[in-house]
């Protein structure tokens, strides 16, 4: 079992100390996809960096506003593209003079995802500065340290707050939920892949954007990475009674799991074919997808 972390003490708009370099402003957007919001990182005092401004909401703008009021902000940093991250990068960039640093928005998905899925695409955004792993970004007092994390998305970043030996990780690792992982932007194999990475790093904390922060890291990490190996034997127990498809397999494998989730399930169980087709233990004919017919090897 994931040691899921859902207790979070907050007010939306307000401006909480959450470390001695770190405060954070909730926007109200909640939903199954955000938690309880998209939870806005300010990093130092006076000459700051704004990690995921989150929707361009007025309320919360107004919010991030009056929490900035009187400082510079010298980096406003995105994590990925999705509606609830990016959309007011620019717009608080530009009221503080400052620029937006990220990976720009993939061009050649689109809406692959489909509308309902996540809280959509900000498939426009481009940042002012285009980042690359290990790249390192700083102000009085903090450092923060690019780590490319592609497979939540193509182009995610994390950021490591070097002083507090933290990560503020997006939607890769999340305290309250497991990642959805919507091909063909997202990518299972990728996404194994920067687990191990951040691993590696021995963070003291994780900062997701949505809900509370992670405290015992490696345990989490492996217990996630443990969730996502046993939903690949679930996928392969299911294909073993004979070939199926992904639509007839998730809401059996997905039972207990709010229904409004299924269809971000199934993009997820579409990204774990994918990676088994890779890996020559599943066949398919034709192109992958969810109408597919799967089959083990």
């Amino acid at each position: 079992m994931i040691p899921f972390v859902r207790e979070l003490e907050f007010e939306y708009g307000r401006c909480d100390q959450v470390s001695p370099l770190i405060r954070r402003v909730i926007a109200r957007n909640p939903g199954p996809f955000t938690f309880t919001g998209t939870g806005v990182y300010i990093v130092g005092r006076g000459e700051v960096a704004v990690i995921d401004p989150g929707p361009d909401l007025p309320e919360h703008f107004e919010a991030l506003k009056a929490a900035l009021s009187g400082e510079r902000v010298t980096h406003v940093l995105v994590t990925h593209h999705h509606m609830d991250h990016s959309p007011l990068a620019h717009p608080l960039a530009q009221a503080f003079g400052a620029k937006v640093y990220g990976l720009p928005a993939p061009s050649d998905h689109g809406e692959a995802a489909g509308p309902s899925l996540e809280e959509g695409d900000d498939a426009r955004f481009r940042p002012d500065v285009i980042l690359a792993d290990g790249e390192v970004l700083a102000g009085p007092g903090w450092t923060l340290e690019t780590l490319a994390t592609p497979g939540h998305t193509s182009n995610h970043l994390c950021f490591a707050l070097r002083e507090e030996n933290a990560l503020f990780c997006g939607d890769h690792i999340m305290g309250w939920s497991t990642t959805v992982i919507t091909p063909p932007d997202g990518d299972m194999g990728d996404y194994f892949a920067s687990l191990a990475k951040v691993r590696a790093r021995g963070f003291e904390t994780l900062w997701p954007t949505h809900g509370a922060p992670v405290r015992e890291v490696a345990p989490f990490i492996d217990a996630y990475v443990a969730h996502r190996r046993a939903r690949e034997a679930q996928i392969l127990e299911a294909l073993g009674a004979g070939p199926t498809t992904i639509k007839a397999m998730v809401p059996s494998l997905y039972a207990a799991v709010d229904p409004r989730l299924h269809p971000a399930a199934a993009h997820s169980v579409l990204a774990h074919m994918i990676q088994l087709v890779r890996e020559g233990r599943v066949v398919t004919a034709g192109e992958a997808g969810l109408d597919a017919e799967y089959r083990l090897v």
